[in-house]
């Protein structure tokens, strides 16, 4: 199938390496759900912006592993953690962890999530409780953990002007409903006052938190919204940009909101997604 870039004989886009950056340098990086798609790309671009990178999973360990090794060649230091995050004695280990490898952790993205979907009235407990789990209080032990080694260290002025970033990956579900997948969309929504919450209450100690909003990205979980024709006309119809994102794009977003050209950017979502949380069908009016 043609790239949009291809059909509109547009020429494709060249972005610049973060390698030679080094905007991380001497800090380091917990990425959750690291092993594949969003969190992989995260991992990887946290890494090369000079980074060291804890990769967290919870299943698929060679995955991980396979990230940790991409990112020793690029001349970081790396290393692969389970934990289930919802699991808060799994989360305290993971952190000590990477405290005790590492020094300290500089960068949180919490990334890890997943999605259940079903009908609402077929929806059961379990398929709501399960997407909760990891997507919300999942999000909310990683940050109490992060946030606890921030306030414990406190500002590290030689690498960074902030005492801690966090970063979560929410989605454009977080303001746009999704029928379907009540599930997700209220985790999501959930998760965006958490970050503006927490951001809030711990500005003052120099520690920033914000969200990325992903839109359509293309990763090998929703092949069937854009591995064929059809279906990727289909979802084009959602995005003004027409376009679908790229895990690429994720990963440079996570280094400038962990680096100190965002220091003024606090509690706030960075969306991601060609202009999808403009709501097209109104371009015309309405």
């Amino acid at each position: 199938m043609k790239s949009y870039y291809e059909h509109m004989n547009l020429p494709q886009p060249v972005l610049p390496s973060l390698q030679h950056l080094a905007l991380l340098k001497g800090q380091t990086a917990l990425v959750t759900g690291a092993n594949s798609g969003i969190g992989r790309a995260i991992a990887l671009a946290l890494g090369r912006a000079g980074a060291n990178v804890v990769v967290n999973y919870v299943a698929k360990p060679e995955d991980a592993e396979a990230v940790a090794a991409e990112l020793r060649a690029a001349g970081v230091g790396a290393i692969t953690l389970m934990a289930d995050v919802s699991d808060e004695t799994q989360v305290q280990a993971m952190f000590a962890a990477a405290v005790k490898k590492f020094g300290t952790v500089d960068i949180l993205a919490s990334n890890a999530g997943l999605e259940r979907n079903a009908p609402f009235h077929e929806m059961s407990v379990a398929q709501w409780d399960q997407v909760m789990n990891v997507n919300l209080r999942g999000a909310f032990l990683c940050a109490r953990e992060a946030v606890r080694e921030y306030l414990r260290r406190g500002v590290r002025p030689e690498v960074s002007v902030s005492a801690g970033k966090i970063i979560f990956t929410s989605s454009v579900h977080e303001i746009i409903p999704w029928a379907g997948h009540v599930n997700y969309a209220a985790s999501k929504g959930g998760l965006m006052l958490l970050m503006k919450s927490l951001a809030q209450e711990v500005a003052e100690k120099r520690i920033r938190v914000n969200s990325i909003g992903p839109g359509a990205i293309r990763t090998p979980i929703n092949t069937a919204a854009w591995g064929t024709p059809e279906a990727y006309a289909e979802l084009m119809k959602l995005v003004p940009y027409k376009r679908i994102g790229e895990v690429d794009e994720i990963g440079r977003a996570a280094v400038w909101l962990a680096s100190d050209f965002s220091d003024y950017v606090v509690g706030t979502t960075l969306f991601i997604d060609g202009g999808m949380t403009l709501y097209p069908g109104f371009e015309t009016g309405g």
